[in-house]
């Protein structure tokens, strides 16, 4: 699984991450650490932000009025990779790490690890641990206070994790080595998103460094069957309202030839109808997205798609592992998924079920067909690493040296080092790619160092130029409409009493029969009444009073 890959797919598994604030529960409502960072604090805690000029993209990076910016686009990987990195970061120090990996653990002692640590002039014991039960190792690591010296935890088990109560007593405060300025003795730590940053600042201090981060996280899109649609003279841009979307369902359907218009859409609606992440304000005050007029409109188009006949059936019976080879096959036409689901290995696998295909996305458009289209902008990153609070001052500044190399941007040596291994022995250039050979495979595909730090993300596909222009070309048209939502990237640690309307899991149950035409809209209704009483009010009145009147949105 590739860095890019891996962050969208992490990104649309978890849900959470792309679809709300980056919460954090504390067992006791924590008086200590409810609520969130201040403005005054935050500002004072986050790094200044440095633009790297090292390597220049063929597609270069574009800013959107919301502060929404695409990720830059690259064509060819560079045929020499420039050094960032002047000097052997590591001091001689000995460290411990522990990373998810989803696959194959390497061997402790491969090759690849040892040029890494001569690389860095330091030893890290990678410990990487099994993704699947990562949920369950951490804690118990956390629990006996044995965590590493430097570790990966990702954002959307922050309330498992219980990260909130771990700043500051377990995990090293960076305030004092990365905030402002500070942060400029490590060029390429101050080239990261400033919005990524903040995932890793609690009760007003930086104790994270983000890895994977984007400038815009989109929580996914609707795709298409590019040249499906072309062959029959289909323009995207022809789909301009949830009508025009309603209709191209009639125009594609077609049950006697096993082809439906759409899979699952449910997710995406949010976009075009206006759905807030979590919350909207009016007015000074907070609406939850489940009490938005738009959320019931939504589902209320959802239930009807479902019963015109115009979703596959397997995909009204929840099957969702199949969904895109219902996609390459041609047996659905369009599409929702997340931004992990458009790159290089959807293309290889697409082609080979059909030598013509090609994804593309429609364009951002709103439900009425009169208003202006809108998107709101995913947290800058789902993945954060923290150091150790027994570590030493020196001993943190050896480790931020290192994230710095670990951060150098793409195509970079010190890139290609981390991400491919070492020429030769881990990977050989194919039409000037760096390529995996058999050991580098087993050794560095299953990615370590970068859950640690890496530089933001870029748009590459080798050999695919097409879908790298077409990625970015989507990217640019619709970080124009990009707005940060309510609590964007704020770390809101809720109070434990609040869990289970948090997770609205019976609520959430009833949505999906109704957008999948089992139950009705009435039902809904039925089941968001009870969400408020047993909680859901409650909680809503909790953000507006301890979060939002005391912190602002975050926008």
């Amino acid at each position: 699984m590739s860095r890019r890959t891996l962050l969208r797919t992490a990104v649309t598994v978890a849900g959470a991450a792309a679809m709300a604030p980056l919460l954090s529960a504390c067992g006791s409502g924590g008086a200590a650490k409810s609520g969130t960072n201040s403005k005054t604090g935050l500002a004072g805690s986050l790094p200044t932000f440095v633009a790297d000029t090292a390597v220049k993209a063929d597609i270069p990076s574009v800013a959107g009025p919301g502060g929404g910016t695409s990720d830059p686009g690259f064509l060819t990987y560079p045929a020499s990779p420039v050094r960032t990195v002047g000097k052997t970061p590591g001091s001689g120090g000995t460290y411990t790490t522990v990373t998810p990996l989803w696959g194959t653990i390497p061997s402790a002692d491969n090759a690849f690890y040892k040029a890494v640590n001569a690389a860095l002039g330091a030893t890290l014991t990678m410990q990487p641990a099994n993704g699947t039960t990562y949920n369950t190792s951490i804690p118990t690591m956390a629990a006996a206070k044995k965590l590493p010296d430097w570790i990966q935890l990702p954002t959307w088990w922050n309330q498992l994790f219980n990260v909130g109560e771990l700043a500051g007593t377990q995990l090293a405060d960076l305030t004092p080595y990365l905030a402002g300025d500070k942060v400029k003795d490590y060029p390429n730590l101050a080239a990261l998103p400033t919005g990524a940053w903040q995932a890793g600042v609690w009760g007003d201090k930086l104790y994270g460094i983000p890895s994977f981060s984007s400038g815009t996280a989109f929580a996914g899109m609707f795709y298409h069957r590019r040249d499906v649609f072309e062959a029959k003279g289909i323009a995207a841009d022809s789909v301009k309202s949830a009508d025009d979307l309603m209709n191209l369902g009639k125009e594609l359907t077609s049950e006697s030839a096993g082809v439906w218009a759409f899979d699952d859409l449910w997710t995406y609606l949010a976009q075009p109808f206006g759905i807030a992440q979590l919350f909207t304000a009016k007015d000074g005050k907070l609406i939850h997205k489940y009490d938005q007029p738009e959320f019931l409109e939504a589902l209320n188009w959802a239930w009807k798609l479902a019963k015109a006949g115009y979703i596959h059936p397997d995909a009204l019976a929840g099957n969702n592992n199949d969904a895109k080879a219902r996609f390459y096959a041609g047996k659905v036409l369009v599409t929702g998924d997340g931004t992990g689901a458009w790159n290089l290995a959807d293309a290889q696998a697409g082609q080979a079920a059909n030598p013509s295909y090609r994804r593309g996305a429609l364009p951002l458009f709103s439900a009425d067909g009169t208003s202006k289209p809108s998107i709101f902008l995913g947290p800058s990153t789902s993945m954060v690493s923290y150091l150790n609070s027994r570590l030493r001052p020196e001993q943190i500044k050896e480790l931020l040296s290192i994230a710095n190399y670990l951060a150098a941007p793409w195509g970079s040596a010190e890139y290609t080092l981390i991400n491919y291994g070492v020429e030769g022995t881990d990977h050989t250039r194919v039409n000037g790619t760096p390529t995996f050979t058999p050991d580098g495979q087993k050794n560095v595909q299953p990615q370590t160092y970068p859950f640690l730090a890496t530089s933001p993300g870029v748009v590459s596909n080798p050999g695919f130029d097409q879908v790298t222009k077409d990625i970015c070309s989507w990217n640019t048209a619709a970080v124009q409409f990009a707005y940060k939502p309510v609590f964007w990237n704020m770390n809101v640690t809720v109070p434990q009493r609040f869990s289970t309307a948090s997770g609205a899991q019976a609520l959430e149950d009833t949505i999906k029969d109704v957008y999948h035409g089992l139950k009705s809209v009435s039902d809904y209704q039925t089941a968001l009444a009870s969400w408020k009483h047993s909680g859901g009010d409650e909680l809503t009145a909790w953000y507006q009073s301890e979060v939002y009147d005391k912190h602002g949105s975050g926008q």
